[in-house]
């Protein structure tokens, strides 16, 4: 049975519907957002969850959200900009749980600025956390899916990755190579049993997007057909998805979940 909780992300209680129970799952950037979401939902499904960020005190929170609704929930520091603190994250994840099955990579910054104006610096820091972090975590894990001889790696993208966006060419151009990325990682792993997914959302409510003002507002929702923000519990369920059985035939794909606003 499937029960949607105050904070909006749907679990499931009393049966593993996707496949995933006991299955080891390290999420980046889980302190929040997204992140967090996609945290909750595997960890509802069965999953064993490494929680992977920053910042540890809002860590614990998460964590202590998921034993509270009965599931198991790890903690891990981890700054996707350093490759130290990546191979430092890796290790201790394998340590700890014995093997990562799932990996979804979703930490990521934004530093925008008129491509006129930006600093080579703020280009570069975008491309180093957002993609080559992406890809330094999966290098790392990798050879856990591989002896397994199964995995789900899903990359967290961007519309704005498929459609451009003025004042975002670092943030762009990162969520663009995600897609590459995805797509070879996909035909490297395949034959292993290891499925290489990216999940690209749309406008996604946010404290940030309730402070615009609301002319600004109005002209975001109007690009979207279905006329609302999305949330992320709708890119948690996505996720899940791609990392479930019912996926396993997917590989290399791309997930918009935009509410429309761009259908390539």
């Amino acid at each position: 049975m499937n029960e949607q909780s105050s904070n909006g992300v749907i679990t499931t209680r009393g049966e593993d519907n996707y496949g995933l129970q006991g299955k080891v799952a390290l999420i980046t950037g889980a302190s929040q957002g997204i992140g967090r979401a996609c945290a909750l939902r595997l960890a509802s499904c069965g999953a064993t969850v490494a929680l992977a960020a920053r910042s540890q005190e809002k860590l614990q929170t998460v964590a202590a959200e998921i034993a509270d609704a009965g599931g198991q929930a790890h903690i891990f520091s981890l700054d996707v900009s350093s490759e130290d603190s990546i191979k430092s994250c890796a290790r201790a994840a394998l340590a700890d749980l014995g093997k990562v099955e799932i990996l979804v990579n979703n930490a990521g910054i934004t530093r925008d600025g008129l491509s006129l104006r930006m600093k080579l610096a703020d280009f570069d820091d975008i491309l180093r956390t957002n993609l080559t972090g992406a890809f330094l975590l999966t290098q790392a894990v990798i050879s856990s899916m591989m002896k397994g001889r199964w995995g789900r790696i899903v990359n967290i993208t961007s519309v704005v990755g498929q459609t451009g966006a003025a004042g975002q060419a670092n943030y762009s151009a990162s969520k663009a190579g995600m897609i590459g990325l995805t797509k070879s990682l996909a035909r490297e792993f395949a034959s292993r049993g290891i499925t290489v997914n990216a999940v690209a959302p749309g406008f996604i409510q946010t404290a940030m997007t309730e402070d615009l003002p609301e002319a600004q507002k109005a002209a975001i929702l109007s690009q979207i057909p279905l006329g609302r923000y999305g949330s992320d519990s709708d890119i948690a369920a996505a996720v899940a998805f791609l990392c479930s059985r019912d996926a396993a035939y997917i590989t290399g794909h791309t997930l918009d979940v935009n509410g429309g606003m761009y259908m390539g």
